[in-house]
């Protein structure tokens, strides 16, 4: 018999839900078929840690007397975006130091929510209702108005794992990747991963309430790159890329354990963002869904060291986590970007939250298309019909 989000939420609320991780389901799965498991079970627990560029958070700093309409902000010599509002600013995860490389966005941010206190400098050219030009002073967490995370893409599906068959070292958002195919690195959790666990989204979009930073947040639109005209696998699973989701959080009620800076060498900073969905099992397809494994997860390998990141090769989760796949006919060590250890504590939280009855579950407000593609940015000239397909 199927069940409804609004049933089980019952459940939560009267404590008797059953709710398990979903490394465990998957486990339970290779005993029991998908009916069993969906009447025994009610919620799956999913959850990912990894470097999630695309990130960043909004600001109101709160007004200065006299008032000022800033343009040029920064905080410890980090610029943050101005063109909001007299005293609103947002500060993406990548943005850089003026004066150190290695300090950026996803530091200010994680500094904010270890509550340290940091410089805020401000100019503005006048105006009659903002008349003061510059400041400069400290904040925190607590003056601050609003403090919150607003991430435009994370979560990716199943983002595709890196390689590189130059004879130089490249340096990338994928991590250092050694010359002639001495490495492979990916960064996804697996059969843990929340949106290969619902590859059809049908319990996750618009206001789904999931775990983000260490706290309560929301799905507020599908991610940017949202591409779910993928090419799949037999088990519905897109092969790389795939979908995305645009989410927010209160970063006053954040912790530094699911939020960290992070810099790779000669590319920049990034921020490792920690997110878990609880999903509910809703139906004997949706177990089945739920109890993929990391065998049955595939993803292509691309060669980094190529223009257009070709493909070199398809692998399973099963043999990235093994810590070697072949490629070329030959051995080659990989390595996660992503911390599976900080997931599963994600994972565990989340569970921990809806036994208690201090989670429950959310009916999406609309769904998220799945017929929807990205594509390359490419030289045209003004009035060119897009699909002209003009020249690069």
């Amino acid at each position: 018999m199927a069940k409804t989000i609004a049933q089980i939420n019952e459940k939560i609320k009267a404590g008797s839900v059953v709710v398990v991780t979903a490394e465990e389901f998957t486990a339970m799965a290779r005993t029991k078929e998908p009916g069993q498991l969906a009447q025994e079970v009610d919620v799956v627990t999913t959850a990912t840690f990894g470097p999630m560029c695309s990130s960043g958070a909004v600001i109101n700093f709160g007004h200065w007397n006299p008032g000022i309409r800033m343009e040029d902000i920064t905080l410890n010599d980090v610029p943050v975006y101005q063109g909001l509002a007299a005293v609103d600013g947002y500060i993406g995860a990548t943005a850089e130091s003026k004066y150190d490389c290695q300090y950026g966005g996803a530091h200010v941010i994680e500094d904010l929510i270890a509550g340290k206190e940091l410089r805020l400098h401000a100019r503005g050219k006048g105006t009659d209702c903002y008349p003061t030009k510059e400041i400069d002073t400290y904040i925190n967490k607590d003056v601050v108005n609003e403090f919150y995370l607003f991430d435009p893409r994370n979560a990716y599906q199943n983002y595709g794992a890196a390689t590189n068959s130059t004879s130089k070292i490249k340096y990338t958002y994928m991590g250092c990747l050694l010359p002639s195919f001495g490495n492979v690195t990916y960064s996804t959790s697996g059969e843990l991963s929340p949106l290969l666990n619902d590859p059809y989204l049908r319990t996750i979009g618009l206001g789904t309430r999931i775990f983000l930073g260490g706290t309560q947040g929301y799905v507020v639109w599908n991610g940017t790159q949202f591409n779910t005209a993928k090419e799949r696998n037999s088990h519905g699973i897109p092969l790389g890329g795939g979908a995305t989701l645009a989410v927010i959080g209160d970063a006053k009620e954040m912790s530094t354990e699911f939020i960290r800076a992070a810099y790779y060498e000669k590319y920049g900073v990034s921020m490792f963002v920690g997110l878990g969905i609880p999903i509910p099992v809703l139906d004997d397809d949706m177990a089945g869904r739920l109890a993929i494994s990391n065998s049955e997860i595939e993803t292509y390998v691309f060669d980094y060291g190529v223009d257009g990141h070709p493909a070199v090769g398809k692998v399973n989760y099963a043999e990235l986590q093994s810590g070697k796949i072949e490629l070329n006919g030959k051995k080659v060590k990989t390595a996660p970007l992503s911390s599976l250890s900080v997931a599963r504590d994600i994972a565990d939280t989340l569970c921990g939250w809806i036994k208690d009855g201090r989670f429950l579950l959310s009916e999406p407000v609309a769904r998220f298309p799945m017929d929807s593609s990205v594509e390359p940015l490419r030289q045209r000239r003004a009035g060119q019909d897009a699909s002209e397909g003009a020249e690069r």
